[in-house]
């Protein structure tokens, strides 16, 4: 019997939260917020209504408003670097249910560029997406990049993959971007590094990311169209994460990430830093859990009361031929399913389900890059379905609100 994906949810229900310790420290940030007052005052484009609770977990259905329409979370958001996700168009993306997706500011900013793509009605009208968009900051390739990359108190130094080019990506630099993007959440330059780093640096990047968060609220000209979203450090250390839980939620942005994260720690960890960001962020604001796609950890992290999600693995993978199914995943290029006329999951309604074969996508993946195409459909399609099944679960479990 394959198991349902909300089996692995028993496993985690009795993670033992109180190991956290919850312990105080001081931030050396500039107190003089003089500056933030008039950006922070101006009402958000936003709201969150929370419609039930999860009476065992900290999970939670909520409907949050935006811009361009409402989106129920808990939600995947699928990842498009380039104002589009390889393998699948926009109405295909419509098609399987996707309420929101994201662009890559680091990569936008450099081809086709923000003055061109504004000129376009920004990034809704350059892609013709008529729903919600997030947009990074272009924090991540700190992390990514890291070979071309060097951090300042000014900002990020890159070296353009492209051209060699040296360019500053500094907050307000970002958000610039960001605006002439014109999506409807925008992130935060914050100071990246890798979770597994240790040391002096994550406090560096922590108090850093904070007096960067001051930078964007200041530089962000279209407050009243586009919601700006604070990003959580501090690393594996729950001194730094509370630290920076208690400055930046004294900021009234519009939602907070959980970022620093998801790249290579233990899952205990990851399970801790996680709950301690969420029971210190406000209820009443969405949670945005940066870098997390696996189903279980989707699954785990709405149990600790996470909202929002993204991942390039649904679609990367599928470049490789890997299918997502609940009981894992399914490796269509390999030779015990050429002759294997069942569909990736016969439990799947999403079109490459209804319409092709395992062997079909066999044949296709040695010789022709329409299996990707299919593949993709397949698994943005899963991963949308994760999400609505626990929005289902909550609804018809949980306790209304």
């Amino acid at each position: 019997m394959q198991p349902s994906i909300f089996s692995c949810l028993a496993s985690y229900v009795h993670y033992n939260m109180a190991a956290i310790v919850e312990c105080g420290a001081d931030s050396n940030t500039a107190e003089n917020h003089m500056s933030l007052k008039k950006a922070l005052s101006v009402a958000s484009p936003l709201s969150l209504r929370i419609i039930a609770e999860c009476s065992v977990t900290k999970a939670r259905a909520c409907d949050l408003i935006l811009p361009h329409s409402a989106v129920s979370t808990p939600v995947f958001m699928p990842v498009g670097t380039q104002g589009t996700l390889k393998g699948i168009t926009v109405d295909q993306l419509e098609g399987l249910g996707c309420q929101i997706c994201l662009g890559n500011t680091y990569h936008l900013g450099m081809r086709p560029g923000p003055d061109l793509i504004e000129k376009a009605n920004g990034l809704h009208g350059f892609m013709n997406w008529k729903r919600n968009l997030l947009t990074d900051s272009g924090g991540f390739q700190m992390v990514s990049l890291v070979e071309l990359s060097e951090v300042t108190e000014e900002g990020v130094k890159f070296k353009s993959p492209y051209d060699g080019k040296e360019i500053l990506l500094s907050p307000e630099k970002s958000i610039s971007i960001q605006n002439s993007l014109g999506s409807d959440i925008m992130m935060q330059l914050d100071d990246v590094v890798s979770s597994t780093v240790t040391g002096p640096r994550v406090e560096e990047a922590m108090h850093r990311s904070i007096r960067w968060l001051d930078r964007c609220v200041a530089a962000n000209k279209n407050p009243h169209k586009q919601n700006l979203f604070a990003i959580i450090q501090g690393g594996l250390n729950a001194d730094l994460r509370k630290a920076c839980l208690d400055e930046m939620t004294r900021r009234d942005v519009p939602g907070f990430a959980i970022g620093g994260l998801s790249g290579g720690e233990e899952k205990d960890d990851f399970w801790r830093m996680v709950t301690l960001s969420t029971d210190h962020l406000p209820r009443e604001k969405p949670r945005y859990l940066m870098g997390v796609g696996y189903a279980v950890d989707l699954v785990v992290c709405v149990a600790l009361g996470c909202d929002m999600f993204d991942c390039v693995f649904p679609t990367r993978t599928a470049r490789f031929g890997s299918a997502l199914v609940p009981w894992g995943s399914l490796q269509v290029k390999h030779k015990q399913y050429a002759k294997d006329f069942q569909p990736i999951d016969p439990d799947c309604q999403c079109p490459t389900c209804k319409r092709h074969s395992r062997a079909y996508l066999h044949a296709l993946f040695k010789s022709d890059t329409a299996a990707m195409h299919h593949i993709t459909i397949h698994n943005i399609a899963y991963q949308v379905v994760v999400g609505g099944a626990a929005l289902t679960f909550l609804i018809l479990r949980g306790q209304n609100v």
